[in-house]
Formats: structure tokens, C-alpha cells, sequence
């Protein structure tokens, strides 16, 4: 009999105590499983190895594996598997968005997900201070975005495409003002030109346009002009003079007979000292042969030289040279006899040096 109760209340224990141990048991998986997810989503994720940050470039079109090799070569993830598990939560797997990215040390998945996914880039500071051919433009844009140089190159050479920003192959300098820009690394070959031509209209405000008007240029006239002014010298102060000069060439029906532009048809930089080979040559650029200004711009002018040909220096000089101290600056001369001492005693002097 008291075997019998024994029994009853061992029962009566283990109804009990059977689900007091579920209920452990399940409490202990929660806590687990709250840990996993802590430390999947919450806990830091990212280990740059003491560096603060990195930059990582995501190509268009790349899909979630791409991603994830970019990431694998980079060494940034300490736990792949996490970083795949909250993508996958964060339903980010196929939206992955292309873009130069900084990534931050020690950040959690969370963190980098909603980085990427909001596609919060890092911009690039495109510059192009100077290039001496469309070729050159092409390539220096090219390292500095994801649109490669042939696709720039593509659109530099389709007359029909640049129709509708006014221009045409031979002065597609003349849309590129030269600064410093902020746009977004996947900017393609076409949306770089349509932010150029945003900035050019931009830059051609009512202030240079009314300039325009008074001295009966138009904006592909100045930059052309500015170009040449901008390989002629690089003193600011005299670059109003020089203007003036072509401008009353021009005026007058004379040839520009720009050293510049000779150097420009023949593509050859090298070039120190013109001969009557080179002022030969069958050009649009060979200001020697041709009266006008060449087909377009030789060069990317740079702003206070653009501005220079916009406030040129009325005066009645026809002709300059490079002064025979070879400082780079010019003489200025109103007739033939007076120019001609002055190029003679230059050209003695780069015969004392024996430059060719």
C-alpha cells in the first residue's frame, strides 16, 4: 500500500518536472538562438586588420557572387556565412547595386548590408586639368570612372551623338570646362557627357555670355582661342595680350600663324623649335596655311585663361615672340620690323642652347 503512494507521488514529481524541462530546454534554445542572432547581425563583422577603412569597387551588373568575391579578395568578412545570412534576411541578394564603396572597420553585417544595398556610395573626384587630345581626355576620364576609354572614345567620334550638345568630334573640348567634379564612379560614357553639358551651361553664365555678345564671339570661338592663348604661355599676365593679338588677326583677315596649332597637327610634343618642314603640312590646324581658327579647340583651356580671351587687351600689336631671356614671357610688336628683331635675337638664343 505504501508502495502504491510512493508511486503516485514520483508521478505526480515527473508531471511536474517533465515540463519545467521543456520549458528549460526551450528557453536555453532561445537564448542560443537570440546569441546567433546577435552575433550575426549586431556584432562586428568587419576586420580591416588596423586599417579604418577600404574601398571596394562593385561593377554593373555584378550579381551577389561577384560581390562576394570582391569581398573574399579584399579580406574583409571574419565570418562569410553571417554576412550570407543576414543578405538574405535583408532581401538584398538581388539588389545588389554597382559602385565605389568605403567600408569601415568593425562594422556589424547589418551595417554593411544596409550600406550596400542603399547603394551610399563614395563619389569620385573626377578632374581633367589638362589633355592635349581627345585621346588623352578619354584616358585620363577613363581611370578615374568605371566607363572605360573606348566607350568615351566612341561617343568623342560619333558626330551624330554630339549633335545634340552643339559640337561635333573636333571640339569636344570645348564641353569640358576643367574643375574638379563630384559624380559617382558607374557613371556611364553617356551620362559623363550629359553632366559635362550641365556644367558647361553652368559655367557659360549670364555674366560670359553677355561678354560674349559685346566682342562678337561665340562660346566655340573663345575656347578655341583660349586653347592656343593656353600653349602659348603660362603667364597669366600677359594671356589678355596674346588674345589680342589673334583677335585682330582675325579681325583683319591674317593668319594666325599659331606655333601651337602646327604642333597640334602633327601630333608630335617634342616639337621645341618649328621648321619649314613642319609649316608644310596639309591641316585644318596649320594656322601658317590657313587663314581662321583651326576646326576646334587644341587643347583644354583652363578657366582664368578662357576668361583671359573674354577680357582680351585691346591694343594694336600684330605680332609677339618669346623674349630671348627664355623666361617664357613675350615682346609685342605692331609692325614686321619691329617683330622681326625681336625673333631674331630669340632665335640666336636657342641657337647659343643648340635646341633643334
Amino acid at each position: 500500500m505504501k508502495s502504491s503512494h510512493n508511486d503516485q507521488l514520483c508521478q505526480r514529481r515527473l508531471s511536474y518536472v517533465a515540463p519545467l524541462s521543456v520549458s528549460v530546454i526551450t528557453l536555453a534554445l532561445l537564448l542560443v538562438l537570440s546569441a546567433r542572432f546577435y552575433y550575426y547581425v549586431k556584432y562586428p563583422n568587419v576586420d580591416l586588420k588596423g586599417k579604418a577603412s577600404v574601398i571596394i569597387y562593385i561593377p554593373t551588373g555584378a550579381d551577389f557572387n561577384g560581390l562576394l568575391k570582391i569581398l573574399k579578395e579584399k579580406s574583409i568578412l571574419k565570418n562569410e556565412r553571417s554576412f550570407i545570412f543576414v543578405a538574405g534576411r535583408k532581401h538584398y541578394m538581388n539588389r545588389v547595386k554597382a559602385g565605389k564603396y568605403r567600408i569601415r572597420d568593425r562594422i556589424s553585417n547589418n551595417e554593411l548590408v544596409s550600406q550596400l544595398r542603399s547603394g551610399r556610395q563614395e563619389p569620385v573626384r573626377l578632374s581633367f586639368q589638362s589633355a592635349r587630345n581627345i585621346a588623352e581626355l578619354a584616358s585620363k576620364l577613363g581611370r578615374q570612372i568605371e566607363a572605360d576609354s573606348a566607350s568615351l572614345m566612341k561617343l568623342f567620334l560619333n558626330d551624330d551623338f554630339l549633335k545634340k550638345y552643339g559640337i561635333n568630334t573636333y571640339n569636344v573640348f570645348v564641353l569640358f570646362i576643367p574643375n574638379t567634379y563630384e559624380i559617382f564612379w558607374n557613371t556611364s560614357a553617356t551620362q559623363l557627357i550629359e553632366k559635362m553639358s550641365l556644367e558647361q551651361k553652368a559655367f557659360w553664365n549670364v555674366k560670359r555670355r553677355k561678354q560674349l555678345d559685346e566682342k562678337g564671339l561665340n562660346i566655340k570661338e573663345v575656347v578655341t582661342i583660349a586653347s592656343i592663348v593656353e600653349k602659348e604661355t603660362n603667364k597669366d599676365f600677359e594671356k589678355p595680350d596674346i588674345a589680342g593679338v589673334y583677335i585682330n588677326r582675325l579681325r583683319k583677315g591674317w593668319p594666325l600663324q599659331a606655333d601651337p596649332t602646327v604642333i597640334y597637327a602633327w601630333q608630335d610634343y617634342s616639337i621645341k623649335r618649328l621648321s619649314g618642314k613642319h609649316l608644310k603640312i596639309q591641316s585644318g590646324y596649320n594656322t601658317y596655311l590657313h587663314t581662321g581658327l583651326p576646326p576646334g579647340p587644341i587643347c583644354i583651356p583652363s578657366v582664368s585663361t578662357i576668361d583671359a580671351v573674354l577680357n582680351y587687351r585691346a591694343h594694336a600689336y600684330m605680332y609677339f615672340c618669346a623674349k630671348d631671356d627664355l623666361s617664357g614671357s613675350h615682346n609685342f610688336a605692331v609692325n614686321i620690323a619691329e617683330h622681326g628683331r625681336n625673333a631674331r635675337k630669340y632665335q640666336k638664343a636657342l641657337d647659343r642652347l643648340n635646341i633643334k
